[in-house]
């Protein structure tokens, strides 16, 4: 089936998580190259390391590895075709009538998905790159400055929507707290979030010191707002469910808080190392291990809430199973890729770091288990919201497309 076209008015920038979703799937399914194929002296694996890793003909490699190459190209066509779509689709709602209303109303902050998957773009296209692409690594000191241009422009526009709509809302106080009922403003500090990570990755990666400092300090900047307007737009946030009760269509939202905790945590984890290579610095197992435990614990608390949430008010029946259809349904996927990629942090750098358990071990391979499942159901979701949102149905309209409020 073709992808729906001409949606104007009916459109939603949130329609921009369907590609973010497929570059986190892609992104999530690379966390099997980086932690279980050996790259001695590289910060993670690349096509070179794969490839000699296959070449042992070991069967476990033997399977593995042609997997998840496929799903890493499978969910970076689903990226950059939604990603395209997107443009296309925006541009026109951009020109409609609705647009001046949409830009002044709370739902203004959706805008800040566009700046959010263009980071998720650049970091996942880096990732396609060392994989597939021999010799590409040996430029990663060219590469890596340019990747500090692209995330400077793209942390430019991300700031320039943040700032129109904080200023105007604080200008003329447009901003309705009453229709605040969820964390759908954290969206904008999620954006902000991925834009920091893409900073930390020249921090972490590169060796020279100039270019992890740009990167460090870049990240340190964008991190620093997450945090700051983080916990404003959160106090809001719950301010106003528990005042007026959760917007229903936008209960996803109580999840969000998953993927900025893993970007942040990512972010974070690349700086210490960042420190640790270029500046002298030296990084404790047991110090990475108390961060990543903390904010996994952290994602558990609200991935516990939410889903209570969500089960109260029968979102599951009713947006993804059942009939109904709206946008802010696509904000389902992050926080189980998120979930996931964290999940591959903490087995590796948390417990085998320390040494709580050994590497392949069997423990090691049971501890998989919930993420490997976790992995998988994300992936039926996000095919299955794919399907009902983008595909073309001329029987079907999207309902509440202005959904975030």
């Amino acid at each position: 089936m073709a992808y729906r076209k001409d949606l104007k008015d009916s459109y939603s920038p949130l329609l921009f998580l369907a590609s973010l979703g497929a570059g986190g799937a892609m992104v999530s399914m690379y966390m099997f190259l980086m932690f279980m194929v050996p790259h001695k002296g590289r910060p993670l694996a690349i096509y070179d390391d794969w490839l000699a890793a296959f070449s042992t003909g070991h069967v476990a490699y033997k399977i593995m590895i042609p997997i998840v190459l496929l799903g890493i190209l499978v969910f970076a066509y689903i990226h950059v075709r939604t990603l395209i779509w997107n443009i296309v689709e925006y541009r026109k709602f951009r020109a409609s009538v609705a647009y001046d209303g949409f830009v002044k109303s709370n739902n203004g902050i959706q805008l800040m998905a566009i700046p959010l998957t263009l980071a998720m773009t650049m970091n996942g296209g880096f990732i396609a790159g060392a994989t597939f692409v021999p010799g590409l690594w040996s430029l990663s000191e060219y590469l890596l400055p340019a990747a500090l241009v692209g995330f400077g422009i793209i942390g430019y526009f991300a700031l320039k929507i943040f700032s129109n709509f904080m200023v105007n809302a604080l200008v003329h106080g447009h901003f309705d707290c009453e229709r605040n009922n969820s964390l759908a403003q954290m969206l904008s500090v999620f954006s902000l979030a991925m834009v920091g990570v893409g900073f930390s990755a020249a921090a972490a990666m590169s060796h020279i010191k100039a270019t992890s400092a740009v990167g460090y300090i870049g990240a340190s900047f964008f991190f620093a707002a997450v945090i700051i307007f983080g916990t404003i737009k959160l106090v809001l946030g719950f301010r106003s469910m528990m005042s007026n009760g959760v917007n229903q269509e936008t209960t996803p939202t109580l999840w969000i808080v998953i993927p900025i905790l893993t970007v942040l945590g990512i972010g974070l984890f690349r700086m210490t190392k960042g420190l640790e290579h270029n500046f002298g610095a030296h990084v404790e197992p047991a110090s990475l291990f108390a961060l990543l435990t903390s904010l996994m614990a952290i994602q558990a608390v609200f991935g516990l809430i939410g889903y209570a949430i969500m089960k109260k008010v029968g979102y599951f029946e009713r947006f993804v199973s059942g009939p109904d259809k709206s946008p802010g349904s696509l904000a389902l996927i992050c926080p189980g890729i998120a979930a996931v990629v964290m999940a591959n942090f903490f087995i590796n750098w948390g417990l085998v770091g320390t040494e709580v358990v050994g590497k392949f071990s069997i423990a090691y391979f049971i501890l998989y288990l919930p993420v490997i499942w976790l992995q998988i159901k994300t992936y039926l979701v996000m095919f299955k919201l794919l399907s009902k949102l983008l595909l073309e149905d001329k029987d079907a309209h999207i309902a509440g497309a202005a959904s975030a409020s």
